[in-house]
Formats: C-alpha cells, structure tokens, sequence
C-alpha cells in the first residue's frame, strides 16, 4: 500500500549454519564462470589484483557453453551502433535504458575483437571477414557465430583456456551462501559450501573487498527451460539478502523454439537456435501454414516475445501442443555445415531436421532483469558488483533482442 511503512534498511548479513572451517583472501572474488565472470577474472588479474573465481559446477559448466546463435555487434558493412541501438529499442518494447543501450552497442565491437585476441576462433566468410547471420529483431546480418551453432562452448573454451594460462585461483563445486560484510556494510567477501576435497571442502570463505555476481539466470525455477541445472538465481538471492536492489524480475523471457519432447519433459530442453530461423527456416503449424506471416513485419524473425506469443496462440487456436520449425529445404549439407550441434541433438531424440520439421514449443530462456547496477558494475551495497544475466544494467527492457546476453557479458563485464 502506498501509505505502508518502508522496510527497515537491512543490517549485517549473518552468516547461517557452521562456522567456516577455511578462508582464503583476495582483492577480487568473482562469484560465477561464464563469460561476464571470466572475463571479469581476466582484466582484474591483468590490472594486477589477486582474484579468485568461485563456482559451484566445474568452471566451464556455465550458461555461456550452452549459447548456439551467436553474439551480436555491429561489425558487418553498413552495419553501425545506431542501427543495432535501434533493434535494441524495439525490442525491449520501450523499458530499455537507453544510456545502457548505447554504452552496449557503441563498445561492443571492441569487445568482441578483445574477446578474438583471447583467443575465440570466430567462422568466416569467404574473404576472410568474420562470418555474421541475423536472428529475430535484427533489421541486419549482425550475429557472429562459432562452430555453426556452438558459439558458446567456443567463448567458454578461449575463456577458461585464458583463466588456466594466468594462473587464476578457482574454486569449483563452490555454492555462494553469502555476502560478508564489515561493520561499515561494505562487502568484505563470500562465504561458502564447497563438496571439493583437501583444503577448499566444507564451509569456507573468500574474503575480498570487492565481489562480483556473475552467476547467470533462474531459467531452472521453471519447469521447462534451456538453462543448464546450474541457472537456480543464486546471485539474485544472494544480492537481495545482503540488501541490494533488485528490478525487473517479471521480464523473464521465454524462447520461441526449444524442441518439444512431450508434455512430460522436465528441466534443461534442447535449444534450436534463432538463427535456423535467421538462415530461412519456416514456423508452420501441423497443416504446414506459416502462421507468423501477417502477424508481424519481420514474420518469424520477431523479437522473441511476438513469436512465442504467436506460438502460443496458434498451439491455442488448433488444441496442438506444440508447433513446427521447417527447415528441410535447406538440405543435408547445410544442416551439417551450419547447424551441426542442433542436428546431432535432434537425432539423439529421434528426429531428422533434413527430412521432417522439427517440433517446438517455447521454455523458459533469459532473465532480462536481475540485480540493478549502474554502468559499471556497481550495486547499492559499497563492494557489491554484478554482471551478465544476474544483473539488471537496463539494455534488454522488456525483451532481451537476441544475442544481445553475450555482448552484454563482455561490454559490463
């Protein structure tokens, strides 16, 4: 109610259950390892501070090794900053922070380039130029991609190659409780429940005056979803505990095409990646009619909330559980070539993309809010850091425009 009192400020984060039995100290914890916390790791080590990741799978477990489509940045001829600003904009359906926009679309490129010199092999063209594809939202060819359609695992491979080279301290199968915090309420490290052996096992700390969430979504609070078992809003709960603020939790997005494996299914789905829609696959319903045509200028390649709609209304309209993605017109070869990772996943459940369409429903995707920081990082907790999907920095609005999640990692982070 508008004349409720406000809740009383949050004191010192107490720290529940035994007390640590190890602590290790450091200048900068990094709480997650995907590609915003490994890149984080790798500018703070190169600006000479003691940085220590932590995560609670093994270091390459992260969304990050699951994104198929690409990154997006305005690296194509004629392609600029404002253009992808623009399909930004649109797509976040007016609740973006158009400071943050700017800051992502203008940097990004940089980012990218920076993220190659790591050591990420990126496909290429013909000439030589890095190879880009569109996804749905973008008016242009602005996604590069990796592997066909194994971006991420790529990203994660240069990534954590890097973190091994520079000899960074990571603690693995390492749960985040909370937030420490010194008598001023600045952070002053994380506590943890480490499953490990020697001396990182059992309940210890990392005690730093800078941390950095960097832990990723909560796709696995739903019952269908693309985000590995990991993605259970750690860094969220962590920040709100600790009394940091939060924004836009409702804007959870749900992808358009996760291959459908009955209405039983639980948990991690197989993604089939925006960009098969990108190269001239067809969303038809179980007559084959294109029921997208029509209903937005882009047809297929709407941002994503139209699509899924869309989906959803036509799987209404017919009683059907699910919908198809047709892409046999782009024949064996191609499927081989540019989408080898979503053909062998298709396979494994017993459908052949070359020679039937493929059955899709939409699941539970990317967080588009999460823990409110400014442009660099910063939370209202003094110390408290967060980036990539854990944080809120303002670019995605509504609606995350696709590929955007990648570049926001490496731009914030």
């Amino acid at each position: 109610p508008a004349d409720a009192d406000p809740p009383a400020a949050p004191g010192p984060v107490a720290v529940l259950g035994p007390e640590p039995t190890w602590a290790t100290a450091a200048d900068v914890v990094v709480v997650g390892s995907g590609i915003a916390g490994l890149t984080v790791a790798l500018r703070c080590a190169e600006a000479g501070r003691r940085t220590v990741v932590v995560t609670k799978a093994l270091l390459d477990d992260g969304s990050t090794r699951w994104a198929q489509g690409g990154i997006a940045a305005a690296l194509g001829p004629g392609d600029t900053p404002e253009q992808h600003r623009d399909d930004s904009l649109t797509a976040g359906a007016g609740l973006c922070d158009e400071a943050a926009v700017r800051t992502l679309v203008t940097e990004g490129p940089d980012a990218v380039r920076r993220l190659m010199a790591t050591g990420a092999r990126f496909d290429t063209a013909a000439d030589g130029t890095i190879a880009l594809t569109r996804e749905g939202g973008h008016h242009r060819r602005r996604i590069a991609h990796a592997g066909g359609d194994a971006t991420g695992a790529e990203i994660s491979r240069a990534l954590v190659a890097a973190v091994r080279a520079a000899g960074i301290e990571v603690v693995e199968h390492a749960l985040a409780l909370d937030l420490l915090t010194d008598a001023d309420g600045r952070a002053a490290g994380v506590s943890l429940h480490v499953m490990g052996e020697g001396r990182h096992d059992g309940v210890g700390a990392v005690h730093a005056p800078v941390v950095v969430l960097a832990t990723g979504g909560m796709g696995q609070v739903f019952s269908a979803t693309t985000n590995p078992a990991v993605s259970t809003g750690d860094g969220v709960a962590l920040a709100l505990r600790a009394g940091a603020e939060v924004s836009d939790l409702e804007f959870v997005q749900f992808h358009p095409t996760v291959l459908w494996l009955g209405p039983d299914a639980q948990g991690q789905q197989p993604l089939i990646s925006e960009a098969v829609r990108g190269e001239g696959a067809h969303l038809v319903d179980g007559d084959g009619g294109r029921f997208m045509v029509g209903r937005h200028e882009l047809a297929e390649l709407a941002p994503r909330d139209i699509v899924a709609k869309g989906i959803m209304r036509r799987m209404r309209e017919t009683g059907a559980s699910h919908m198809y993605l047709d892409g046999r017109h782009f024949g064996a070869a191609m499927w081989e070539r540019r989408f080898p990772t979503i053909l062998a996943s298709c396979r494994s459940h017993g459908i052949d993309p070359v020679t039937e369409p493929i059955p899709v429903a939409p699941a539970a995707h990317y967080a588009s809010g999460g823990v409110r920081t400014d442009l660099r990082g910063r939370t209202g907790v003094p110390g408290l850091y967060a980036c990539g999907e854990v944080a809120c920095t303002g670019v995605h609005g509504a609606n995350r425009l696709a590929s955007n999640s990648l570049l926001e990692g490496l731009v914030f982070a």
